[in-house]
């Protein structure tokens, strides 16, 4: 085991170099600390046995939520979902209430139910910011180009995909090398073994930290602000 007393990883620094790439591309958003702190009042699931079942029952259906919460409060931020920042406020409210209720009323959510009225807000500022407020010079989306599309292994070095409607694409091992990415919806995207190498992700829509950790990018890849640029991209 490599949990620490403290609930940490000892060996978190060195994840990829052991060979623990699947540990680096994962986020809770902080659920787990909410779980811990705030529905279970900070008990320690390794001393009180009673809570180990429910606290990981729990645990799961947070994490959403809070995959929730962090795609609304990222969308609110742009310039052009103001038409519709109060209706994204109002949700990550309601969406950020629901992470308070106790383990009974958590496990009885229809987390399905909230997903559906949340994906169809993310949806509607999606389309906001990739129409570019009217942006006469956003280029011209190939049909290729979709929600859910098949681009595992595609070629797409120097592609313009600005405005690009990628939710949920499979771009595993994907060649973007300096493909113009900005405000392009790469929500749910899988960039694993993608290479960005020189591509522009500067205002990617839903880009999480976590998909950028799966890719492969270098000193010259442009990342939006508050994701992080790899070490390892340099080496």
């Amino acid at each position: 085991m490599n949990l620490e007393e403290d609930f940490r990883c000892r060996i978190h620094p060195t994840l990829r170099d052991r060979g623990f790439r699947g540990c680096t591309v994962f986020d809770c958003h902080g659920a787990g600390q909410k779980v811990t702190g705030t529905t279970f009042g900070g008990k320690n699931w390794r001393e009180d046995f009673d809570v180990r079942g429910p606290m990981f029952t729990v645990f799961p259906i947070v994490r959403q939520l809070h995959e929730m919460l962090w795609y609304l409060h990222t969308v609110s931020a742009r310039v052009q979902t103001r038409p519709i920042t109060a209706e994204l406020n109002e949700m990550y409210v309601e969406v950020e209430q629901l992470t308070e209720g106790s383990a009974e009323e958590i496990l009885a959510l229809n987390v399905d139910g909230v997903r559906n009225r949340v994906n169809a807000l993310l949806s509607e500022a999606s389309t906001l910011v990739r129409n570019g407020a009217g942006d006469s010079q956003m280029p011209r989306i190939s049909k290729r180009f979709h929600s859910g599309a098949d681009l595992m292994g595609a070629r797409l070095s120097g592609q313009d995909l600005r405005g690009a409607d990628l939710r949920g694409s499979w771009l595993i091992g994907a060649v973007l090398r300096e493909a113009d990415l900005r405000r392009a919806d790469l929500i749910a995207a899988d960039l694993r073994d993608a290479d960005v190498s020189g591509a522009d992700l500067s205002e990617a829509i839903f880009l999480t930290q976590m998909q950028v950790n799966a890719a492969n990018g270098d000193a010259n890849t442009l990342l939006p602000e508050g994701v992080k640029r790899l070490t390892h991209w340099a080496r």
